[in-house]
């Protein structure tokens, strides 16, 4: 038996249903999970480790609902710095062409190590592309040599621009292979115990990459071995544009068609959702994967969150590919999160409310606090992937994920000592302090344990300039 004991934190928000928040408590975490929370006199002082909390913030650990690692290896590259969606993929995809085993490895391993500096415990991702003898174990092994919480999502495309779909002929693979690598790794991986460290989804891309046929039985395949799915939908105006164009309806219609909703559904985006669209979501409790900076980087629009969340769509942040946000910081996320629902709202014309005229500006503020967004990253990302009942919040007999933020640092002066839960979103995104994931300690002063974050960079942007050059 093994126990950990967070010691006098300043400030825990344990984003339960009672939105509790504490002041100078204590955390006894034992065999992984959180054994105690309270006066630190009332627990026990042989606890095998001890974290002097006193000028931190402790939330839960951060959740992650959507993202593409291997494309760490493709950040910043100049001629898709300015495209959209549709051009940034069709630029891109030639270069992701050439990825391998160890690219897809070392590329996880970097975002995940971005990931949990950020405060990020669990992170699901979406591997859609398998080159050069790529698979998604290679995604796994590297969660595992991070000890990080995974959904690994097995993702596919298989209509090629041959027969009209975006990506090129060469990436697409057969529909026969990707049912039976699927089934395989759910059957391998997939852990639906309390407290599993790798979940296994099933993730077609999206609707303008994989057949009408993929995508229904992948949905059946998935049920079938008990797994979630997870695609894209309504991204950008492209996408709503090729939905009609294709298939007649909207991406809506076109999932619900295909038994694409529903409570072990997680959509990303949904940036273009309509009226009909969020109902539907609402009433099926099909999640979404609010990624507020990507969609900003690709001028993709601005989620309708509040309408989402007052619908009860449940809704969870992801970061999106490290090529298109182009960063893996999720505590930074959710306070663009915050501000992007604000200036959307901003931009919403006049109200009439109690004979009283409203702009935008004057709603905007209230579209989203503070801790609306942690909520999103923490309680909101746990529905999403289905683990509402292991991870999320800071509670007795949960997993003992937790992120500890310094307070007494130059970015939170004069902002934490009146309010630091809110501190964390309104004052600069901070790295994290402290990193518990499952009961053990994963950051510690600010540096990840048993990772060489140089030597793992090094051999990084090696590989990405290799893959830059074999794309030439």
């Amino acid at each position: 038996m093994t126990t950990l004991l967070i010691k006098n934190a300043q400030a825990i928000a344990c984003m339960d249903d009672a939105h509790t928040e504490l002041a100078g408590a204590s955390i006894l975490v034992r065999d992984g999970l959180i054994a105690h929370i309270g006066n630190a006199v009332d627990m026990t002082d042989q606890a095998d480790q001890v974290i002097d909390a006193s000028q931190h913030a402790v939330v839960p650990g951060l959740i992650n609902t959507h993202h593409h690692m291997y494309q760490s290896l493709t950040k910043a590259i100049p001629g898709v710095q300015n495209a959209e969606l549709f051009s940034w993929l069709q630029g891109l995809y030639p270069m992701w062409a050439g990825l391998t085993p160890e690219m897809v490895q070392v590329s996880t391993q970097v975002a995940m190590a971005e990931l949990m500096l950020s405060g990020c415990t669990t992170s699901s991702d979406h591997l859609y592309i398998y080159p050069n003898g790529v698979r998604l174990d290679d995604s796994i092994e590297a969660a595992h040599s991070m000890g990080m919480r995974f959904v690994a999502t097995r993702g596919s495309m298989s209509v090629g621009q041959s027969d009209g779909g975006l990506p090129p002929d060469q990436v697409v693979e057969r529909e026969d292979a990707i049912l039976k690598d699927t089934q395989r790794l759910i059957e391998t991986y997939h852990d639906t115990t309390f407290g599993a460290m790798t979940n296994v989804a099933v993730a077609p891309c999206s609707p303008f990459s994989v057949s009408r046929d993929l995508m229904k039985t992948s949905a059946e395949l998935a049920r079938s071995l008990g797994a979630r799915l997870h695609t894209h939908l309504a991204e950008n105006d492209h996408d709503i544009a090729y939905s009609l164009a294709k298939f007649n309806c909207t991406p809506t219609q076109y999932a619900q068609d295909l038994g694409w909703l529903g409570h072990d559904v997680w959509h990303a985006h949904c940036v273009k959702l309509d009226d009909e669209g969020i109902s539907l979501f609402a009433a099926s409790k099909t999640g979404v994967a609010h990624c507020p900076c990507s969609n900003m980087r690709l001028a993709s629009g601005i989620a309708p969150i509040r309408r989402m969340l007052d619908a009860g769509v449940p809704v969870g942040l992801g970061v999106d590919g490290s090529a298109s946000n182009d960063a893996a910081h999720l505590l930074n996320e959710a306070r663009q999160a915050m501000l992007l629902a604000r200036v959307g709202r901003a931009m919403a014309a006049p109200e009439q409310r109690d004979g009283k005229q409203f702009f935008g500006c004057d709603l905007g503020p209230s579209e989203m606090t503070a801790r609306d967004a942690l909520r999103l990253a923490t309680r909101g990302s746990a529905q999403v992937l289905g683990r509402s009942h292991d991870i999320g919040q800071i509670k007795v007999g949960m997993c003992a994920d937790l992120a500890l933020y310094k307070l007494d640092s130059l970015g939170f002066a004069g902002g934490a000592v009146h309010d630091p839960i809110g501190a964390l979103m309104m004052c600069a995104s901070a790295q994290v302090d402290a990193l518990v994931i499952n009961g053990r300690v994963r950051v510690q002063d600010g540096q990840l344990l048993g990772v060489d974050v140089r030597q793992l960079t090094a051999r990084h942007n090696a590989l990405a300039l290799q893959l830059a050059q074999t794309a030439r």
